[in-house]
């Protein structure tokens, strides 16, 4: 994958996968800006489950969209690509 938002926009343009997306916006997010954190850092999935003390698959799984992450793996990926995690409820 060259350009995630390029591939974003070309996948929307489906209505059953836009509106599966949009149902699920939050999630996307989260795991839209941890694909965008890693790949700014040049980190494939295995480095970065390596950094965390996981396997490339849990990454696989939760970029997919396929895990619900607790709140210490998502600390422990947000340290590993030199974020921090905010949640807030509106």
């Amino acid at each position: 994958m060259k350009n995630f938002p390029t591939l974003k926009k070309k996948l929307l343009k489906d209505p059953e996968i836009k509106k599966a997306y949009d149902d699920l916006g939050p999630e996307y997010v989260l795991i839209e800006t941890i694909i965008q954190k890693r790949l700014e850092r040049g980190l494939t999935q295995r480095q970065l489950a390596e950094k965390i003390g996981t396997k490339q698959s849990a990454i696989s799984r939760l970029e997919g969209g396929q895990f619900n992450p607790t709140f210490s793996l998502l600390n422990r990926i947000a340290k590993a690509l030199g974020a921090n995690v905010h949640i807030s409820l509106n």
